[in-house]
């Protein structure tokens, strides 16, 4: 016989609509005024930009996204999926860079259904892992161990970006 573990708070989850986005969120980020160390955007690129996960899996867990409101990958125009799959690349290239994690997690949960938490806007998720990381701990003890402050992250991949961009464009 199996056990039950009651996770009340899961409730507002589950029941909320599809077109349910509490505010926004992405786009209030960016139009915050605020500068990207408070926001947690580690990268910008035309049409799309990078910003550090609030609620991660792990260290270093990073959302990258189109600047405009989106639902799927069908509803980016052409410079919006160029902008945002290069963002990915680079997230990739600066995780392995900065961390060097044993894998990587990258990936987009399109719907709520697939476990999309904002459906209404379209973000990848890129998540370093390693062997023996505490992976989705937080679904059953309702505890995730990130081992380093959201800010240090963020200054640690900003910086990384930043050299490797640099890299990239000198001659």
């Amino acid at each position: 016989m199996s056990g039950r573990l009651w996770s009340g708070w899961r409730a507002t989850y589950l029941n909320r609509r599809e077109d349910d986005d509490p505010g926004d969120t992405f786009v209030r980020l960016l139009e915050s005024g605020l500068p990207d160390e408070t926001t947690h955007i580690v990268a910008r690129l035309g049409t799309a930009f990078a910003v550090l996960n609030v609620h991660p899996y792990c260290t270093g867990h990073l959302l990258v996204l189109p600047r405009r409101k989106v639902r799927d990958l069908t509803d980016m125009n052409s410079e919006e999926s160029r902008d945002l799959w290069s963002l990915v690349g680079e997230a990739v290239e600066v995780l392995r860079a900065e961390y060097r994690p044993d894998g990587l997690n990258v990936g987009l949960n399109l719907g709520r259904a697939a476990g999309g938490s904002i459906p209404a806007h379209l973000h990848v998720h890129v998540v370093p892992r390693w062997i023996g990381d505490a992976n989705f701990l937080a679904a059953t003890a309702d505890t995730k161990v990130i081992p380093e402050a959201l800010s240090v992250t963020g200054d640690r991949v900003r910086r990384r970006w930043d050299d490797a961009v640099a890299r990239r464009r000198s001659p």
